[in-house]
Parts: structure tokens; sequence; C-alpha cells
């Protein structure tokens, strides 16, 4: 996992719409602000810091960047929390 505070990340209930509309596929910024309703100066900034945590990924296509759940940061973190399961 990357030096950003992933928990800090996803307290913010923006960034996890975005993750939760990121999850059926790959979506552009236009397509995002316009699903939340935000300016792409506020969804800028959730990008960088989603980015930032490596929760996303950005692919350029054209003249469009799509954006991209990386799944590998959540089974890191799903292994990370299973050890304070209840295992015996």
């Amino acid at each position: 996992m990357s030096d950003t505070n992933i928990f800090k990340v996803l307290a913010d209930k923006q960034r996890r719409d975005i993750l939760v509309m990121l999850k059926n596929g790959r979506m552009n910024a236009g397509e995002i602000a316009e699903q939340l309703g935000i300016t792409p100066a506020a969804l800028s900034y959730h990008l960088k810091l989603l980015k930032g945590a490596d929760l996303i990924m950005e692919y350029k296509q054209k003249n469009f960047i799509y954006y991209e759940i990386n799944t590998s940061v959540f089974d890191e973190l799903i292994l990370w929390i299973g050890q304070f399961g209840g295992g015996k």
C-alpha cells in the first residue's frame, strides 16, 4: 500500500461514491463529475487523493482519461484487516 493514509481517503463520502461508481467499470472525469453533481475542480481533488492512495488507476485513451478501481489494493486491505478477525 502507498504512504497515503488509505483510511483518511476513504473517510470522505464522495470518494467512496466514486469508488462505488467505478466498480462497474472505467469512467472518464466528465461522467463521474456529472453523476456526482460536482465541479471538475472538486472532482480533480478527489481523484488526486484516490490516486495517491493507489485506490484508482488512470488510463489515457485519445482525448480522455479513464479511471478504474485498483482491486489489488483492496485485496491487500482485506488481508490486513483479516488478521484482526475472530479466528481461533
